[in-house]
């Protein structure tokens, strides 16, 4: 016998006594991996979506909001999905409460 024909005799039968792996250490790494990506990105993505419908669901009346295109106003009316911002002296738009960004303290808008 040479080399080669051992060699493919050694591959071609198992060894005794060989045990399947751990299922457990087969998707080990996989949970692994999910439990990463449950920390550090959909856990905190969560977190701001909580935080961002508390501050659309307070609304009110006279705060002053910017929007996600950047339009900074005052609160006039709140609606059920919609808010009507006065932009200007007696220009007002409406706008989605969702595209409502951040609340501003109260003066922002007249000091700038």
């Amino acid at each position: 016998m040479n080399f080669a024909s051992t060699f493919v005799i050694a591959q071609a039968a198992p060894a005794a006594g060989a045990q399947a792996p751990n299922p457990l250490m087969t998707f080990g790494p996989l949970i692994l991996l999910f439990v990463v990506f449950y920390f550090l990105m959909i856990r905190p993505q969560m977190k701001r979506q909580k935080e961002h419908r508390a501050m659309v669901t307070a609304l009110a009346k006279g705060d002053e909001v910017v929007t996600n295109g950047g339009l900074a106003g005052r609160v006039d009316e709140v609606g059920e999905s919609f808010i009507t911002l006065e932009v200007a002296p007696n220009v007002k738009i409406k706008v989605q409460k969702g595209a409502v960004s951040q609340v501003l303290p109260k003066g922002s808008l007249k000091s700038s």
